[in-house]
Formats: structure tokens, sequence, C-alpha cells
């Protein structure tokens, strides 16, 4: 995929990650067609210049309209994201109905690159550090199973349809503009009571978080470096940082001194996994490496949200 001078399609470009590779593609020169319902964002995050279509990719038709022969590639963010989602079939059934529309779409109009956003959690509880041909797959949340499912219809339109798909597995990615997270919620916690915290589970969950211009840089150097019809790729970091440590964290960026109160038990919720880091040997292995570990992107992130989020 050609990342200068293109018409790419992004959608659910107005999200966390959206929005910052909507900036980034613009800066390269590029003309951003956003596709977005607004389930999980805001308009506000996207600059004027980006074409904007607000509607629900399980619409059929919709993507059908959106998606010409004249978008270059396609970065496709959208889903429903929760873990613990309240409608479980619904998610299931509404990221894999996207997924599929955009795949056929594509193939109608002769667009025949996309970028996915996939998530560790297609592995389940598995053995650390996870590299990419772990097996077997056995995801415990819905979503994660969603992921899995929409990481099949890629591959197998990349294997009979002629497609090339970068397929990321993302930790978990932070920055500025994070909402719906541990580290907003802190702050959020904090903000309400600085006397006293509490934290989902027993806080020894541990988990690899990554910056998000590392991720964007990692994901143009994947995709300027591996041109398989199939390239699955985990985006994370070689160090991971507990919750009890996030807390710590937001705590000292506050200036705070709080007590904290557990709910217990080891995941934060149905569907957590209590300790994840991702294997990058074959990310770092194409000749990239990030700037920030997992602890620095936790403060870096915590600082910036402070100031976003603290008036």
């Amino acid at each position: 995929m050609d990342l200068t001078d293109s018409r790419i399609l992004i959608t659910g470009g107005a999200g966390f990650i959206g929005s910052h590779l909507t900036e980034r593609l613009l800066a390269e020169g590029n003309d951003v067609v956003v596709v977005d319902d607004f389930s999980n964002s805001q308009r506000s995050t996207l600059p004027s210049s980006v074409e904007l279509i607000e509607g629900d990719l399980t619409d059929r038709d919709l993507v059908s309209e959106v998606i010409d022969s004249r978008i270059d590639g396609v970065f496709h963010l959208a889903a429903r994201k929760s873990v613990n989602d309240e409608d479980p079939r619904e998610q299931f059934e509404a990221n894999t109905a996207m997924t599929y529309n955009v795949l056929e779409a594509m193939d109608d109009a002769g667009v025949s690159e996309i970028a996915f956003t996939s998530s560790s959690t297609v592995y389940g509880e598995a053995p650390r550090p996870t590299p990419e041909d772990y097996a077997p797959l056995e995801p415990i949340s819905v979503y994660g199973a969603s992921k899995l499912a929409d990481e099949s219809l890629l591959s197998t339109y990349a294997h009979t349809h002629g497609m090339t798909v970068w397929n990321f597995r993302f930790a978990n990615i932070v920055g500025s503009g994070l909402r719906g997270a541990v580290i907003p919620d802190f702050i959020e916690k904090l903000q309400a009571n600085p006397e006293t915290l509490t934290i989902l589970g027993n806080g020894l969950q541990e988990k690899s978080y990554m910056y998000i211009e590392d991720c964007l840089d990692a994901m143009f150097h994947v995709i300027e470096h591996a041109d398989r019809p199939m390239n699955t790729v985990n985006l994370g970091t070689r160090t991971t940082t507990s919750v009890n440590r996030i807390a710590d964290i937001v705590s000292d960026e506050l200036g705070l001194d709080p007590d904290y109160e557990y709910t217990g038990g080891e995941r934060g919720w149905t569907g957590d996994v209590p300790k994840m880091r991702l294997s990058i040997e074959k990310l770092t292995g194409m000749g990239w490496d990030g700037e920030l570990e997992s602890d620095n992107a936790v403060r870096r992130t915590a600082s910036e949200l402070i100031a976003e989020m603290v008036r």
C-alpha cells in the first residue's frame, strides 16, 4: 500500500487510533475518507480536511457506495470493541458483518490492499511472550472470538481473491485522546475522590502498553516491508505494566497518594486476560524498534491525559 499521495479509507477513523492515523496519513499527503457511526467516538477528533461519511458499516449498501475504484487502500479499524459487551451476540454479528461487507465491497471495486486492527485477545490465555504462530488460538471473550473470525475472513480474501492483508494483533495502545481504558478511568476516579482509588480485580493484572505514535510507526513499517498475501504481525512492547503500577504512575502524575481498594479476583471483568505479553521478534526482525517501553508509554499517556482531562 502506498501511504503517500493516495486515497485512503479509514473505517472507525474518528476513534482513538483512527484519529491519530488520520492525522498521520494527512501529513503524508494522502486524501483520507473516514467512515464512522460515532458510537464510541466524536467527530470533533477529525480535522476539517477529511472527507467524512457518517454511517453504519453493517449496512451492506452503504459500504458498497463508500468503497469504489477511487480508493487505493483501506484501514479497517471499526469494531464494537468492548471485551465485556452488554450484548455479546450482537457484538460478534456486527464485527464480522462489518468486515465481510468491507471485503466484499473491496473485491467488487477492485481494491486489493487492507490493513486490519486485530487484537491480542485472539490468543486467549497463552504462554508469554506469545508469537504469531502460537496455536491453538482459544479466545476467552466474544470480542476476541469476533476478531479471530475477522482474521479468517481476511485470510480467505487474501488467498482466494488476490488481496494483500496486513493483520495487526495489538497489545494495549495508549496515548493522547484515549478514553474508556484503565489510565483515563483512574484519572477520572481520582478527580472525583483523591483519597481512594477502586481497582478492578486484584491489581496484579499485567499487560503490554504501546504508545500510539510507536504503534503507527510500526504499522507503516510493516506495510512497507511485508508483502505476502496475509501478513500477521504482533504490535506491542517487550515489557509489561501491572494495574497496580499504572495506579502508582497516575497517582504520581496527579501528585496524589490514595489508598487502593480492590474488587477482588484475578480478572478485571469477564473475558479479561490477566497477563499478556506479545512476542515482537517478528516486528523487530523487520528492522523496527519502538521508542517507549510499557511503563514509559503509560507515564507519557497519563501526563497527556491529565492535561486534557483535569481543568
